[in-house]
């Protein structure tokens, strides 16, 4: 028991590091093979700290445990929105404008609903990931395509067009001071790929294998560690970055990781989980943690997007949601406690 916890605990902090590492590698090795700031924001940044998700989901689903593998996924987009968010808000206010990420939000609203729809029948099938697999596909294409055509755009109108193509994309503008901040040569950029790819492998395989020993000698579901140690763990790239970009005034940096992130989990990490092997999908995950995670994105649609004012999610909306996401925690540690789980 004392080895399981150990191997959690230790599995977790190497995970984190690990994460950091991979993403700082790959994004300074994609700036040096020429890709454009706005795509390392969207595509490295944003998906590359959902690496932890993926590799411990592919990781459960091989070992036959599917709590783990659903709730890292959902939890931790539960965890995205209602704790990271809303930390960063309560430290900044995060003002919505790039039309990047104005564009992206209702696709993630979307992508939700499909993936409500596809396992509500209790099955998640080798159809229905690959499906999320493909949706993801489509979803990349077109963000790439819009993001260079923005950039083209705006660099074509010069200061003769209009206030939103007279500049660069506010992500790109942030993405670049990153990058600028934080120069890595490309030995030591490819090095930390690698290493960092390993390192997430080993410590997901520790993380895993702890949680269902101590899943197991508790008596409690690998659901609800799923839910709640390794979403918040696998979710702390994201709090990190999201908290500093905030912290700078970065905030389509700090919201886009989010963004990213979730559709990414959602499709990416539960589509990789359910081509590996199919499984079922509880009721608890059906009734409770897929609406719990669809009123939180329609949530963010709603802040970010700012339907009759400037898009922004503000510190009382920031403290809501940090609200909401410890009483949900408690909701799960309760119903565990009484069996629920």
């Amino acid at each position: 028991m004392i080895l399981a916890l150990l191997a959690m605990v230790c599995g977790l902090a190497l995970l984190v590091w690990s994460a950091d590492r991979f993403v700082e590698g790959s994004a300074a090795t994609a700036h040096y093979f020429g890709m454009p700031p706005l795509l390392i924001g969207m595509v490295v940044v944003g998906f590359g700290t959902s690496a932890p998700e993926m590799v411990v989901s592919a990781l459960a689903s091989l070992q036959g445990a599917p709590g783990i593998a659903l709730g890292n996924a959902y939890g931790s987009n539960i965890t995205n929105i209602a704790c990271i968010v809303g930390v960063s808000a309560m430290l900044s206010p995060i003002a919505v404008h790039s039309q990047v990420l104005r564009k992206e939000l209702p696709i993630l609203t979307g992508v939700t609903l499909l993936s409500v729809l596809l396992l509500w029948d209790g099955r998640l099938s080798r159809l229905d990931a690959l499906l999320l697999l493909l949706v993801f596909a489509g979803i990349m294409g077109w963000s790439i395509r819009q993001g260079l055509r923005q950039r083209t755009a705006g660099r074509a109108a010069g200061t003769e067009g209009p206030a939103e193509a007279d500049a660069p994309d506010a992500l790109e503008e942030d993405m670049v001071r990153e990058l600028d901040a934080h120069p890595l040569p490309i030995n030591k950029a490819l090095f930390w790929v690698g290493a960092g790819l390993v390192l997430l492998i080993l410590s997901s395989r520790m993380l895993v294998w702890g949680a269902v020993e101590i899943a197991h000698a508790y008596g409690v579901s690998d659901l609800l560690i799923g839910l709640t140690i390794v979403a918040l763990g696998t979710s702390l790239p994201e709090l990190a970055s999201s908290v500093a970009a905030a912290r700078k005034g970065e905030d389509d940096i700090a919201l886009g990781n989010i963004i990213g992130s979730n559709l990414f989990n959602t499709l990416v990490v539960v589509g990789i989980a359910g081509m590996i092997h199919p499984m079922d999908v509880s009721r608890d995950v059906l009734l409770r943690d897929m609406p719990v995670m669809g009123l939180l994105t329609l949530s963010l649609f709603v802040m970010g997007y700012g339907l009759r004012r400037p898009g922004a999610i503000t510190r009382p909306e920031g403290a809501v949601l940090a609200i909401y996401y410890v009483g949900y925690t408690a909701w799960l540690v309760v119903t565990a406690l009484g069996g629920g789980l």
